[in-house]
């Protein structure tokens, strides 16, 4: 019976989300020590990283293997992931540190959103604007990691910035409007 629960918990989709996690520290350590190729290997984990996001969910969702465990570990994975990297670009002084304000105040504020809606039987879904939040994140920081070794991707970074704090204040609102009915 015990590994029948494991293996109900332990789907492909939550093995992938658990990786993503592990893979957090990883790609802190490498970004953050300086030793030669270091941003080339952190730009490749972090790839790798965000790709599992995208793929746990698809497999969950193909293959109906949703489950609560993957409903609260997929988006920590995500918040670890981002925030962590974006404050060690920051102690870099490759980010401003606003950037990192802007996008961990816009995670807690809808996490904590999701939390009331919740506690009222409402689960918030990804938008479209959040998905988009995402991917515009993962880009900013791919290229901020990038333009290190490669001076090429320096203006690339500099407007995916401005892309990703746009569409991540624009996502929280959009969920804020959308779900105002749990905070007013």
């Amino acid at each position: 019976m015990h590994t029948d629960a494991v293996t109900r918990h332990l789907t492909i989709p939550n093995q992938l989300t658990i990786l993503r996690i592990l893979l957090v520290p990883v790609i802190g350590a490498v970004l953050a020590i300086d030793f030669t190729d270091h941003y080339q290997i952190s730009a490749a984990a972090y790839v790798a990283a965000a790709a599992t996001d995208t793929l746990d969910g698809r497999i969950a969702r193909s293959r109906n293997l949703v489950t609560e465990l993957g409903k609260f570990l997929d988006p920590l994975a995500d918040k670890l992931l981002v925030i962590t990297v974006l404050v060690i670009l920051a102690s870099q002084s490759l980010l401003p540190s606003w950037v990192v304000v802007v996008v961990a105040a816009r995670e807690f504020l809808i996490t904590g959103l999701r939390s009331v809606a919740a506690g009222q039987g409402v689960v918030v879904s990804s938008s479209q604007l959040g998905k988009g939040k995402a991917f515009t994140q993962n880009c900013m920081i791919l290229l901020i990691i990038l333009a290190q070794p490669y001076p090429l991707f320096e203006l690339p970074a500099v407007v995916f910035t401005w892309i990703a704090v746009t569409a991540t204040i624009a996502s929280g609102l959009d969920y804020l409007w959308r779900y105002r009915r749990f905070i007013i």
